[in-house]
């Protein structure tokens, strides 16, 4: 299975609601041409399955499918081409059924509970969501006291402002967001804009490094 390293080298994963899966081949090339090589696409939309499948057509583009909350849908979003698994709370069956699929799973938490049930189930990185109104940076930095192992992905909230905050800490695998690819810009086919907003993310990554 893939690592949150092999999957987001450059420590940004583009978060990606898209209601028409027929934007998701522009959209795929806008974040390419920031830099990036990877998207998760949210199952919040019935667009998502067909987005992933479209956006999975280029072989060396890592797609992945989050809002992940049954194992039923990992079946679906794996069929359809999804190479991650982003998941918004912890579910056990959710882990298993991606390890059984092959794919990597990264589960949400924000509590200490919650970081031990993913380390028994053999997770050493989580998404840490949302990350904002629990506490950001301050908390993962806390909870990675007693997990020094384990790697937070951090979302909900996060923005260019705060970006290299976050990837300035060790704990912080890679950050997600929403921002780098805005409902209004697709909807107005303002593919230009979103590549920049890439960009933008890229260079404070550099700095970050």
């Amino acid at each position: 299975m893939l690592t949150v390293e092999q999957i987001a080298p450059r420590r940004i994963i583009p978060v990606v609601v898209i209601e028409d899966y027929l934007l998701a081949t522009p959209l795929r090339g806008a974040l390419i041409g920031g830099g990036l090589q990877c998207a998760e696409i949210t199952c919040r939309t019935s667009a998502a399955i067909e987005a992933i499948t479209a956006m999975a057509e280029d072989p060396d583009f890592l797609v992945g499918a989050g809002t992940v909350t049954t194992a039923d849908q990992v079946e679906r979003v794996v069929r359809a081409g999804a190479r991650f698994v982003v998941c918004p709370g912890l579910s056990a069956a959710v882990v298993r059924a991606c390890a059984d699929a092959g794919v990597t799973c990264v589960p949400g938490t924000v509590t200490a509970t919650e970081v031990m049930r993913a380390v028994e189930l053999g997770v050493t990185t989580v998404k840490f969501f949302p990350a904002e109104t629990n506490g950001g940076l301050a908390a993962i930095t806390a909870l990675g006291g007693p997990f020094p192992d384990v790697r937070f992905v951090p979302t909900g909230g996060i923005r260019l402002s705060s970006l290299g905050t976050y990837l300035a800490s060790q704990a912080v695998a890679a950050v997600g967001g929403t921002w780098l690819t805005p409902l209004e810009a697709q909807r107005s086919g303002d593919f230009a804009s979103i590549e920049r907003l890439v960009a933008e993310a890229m260079a404070v990554a550099e700095d970050a490094a």
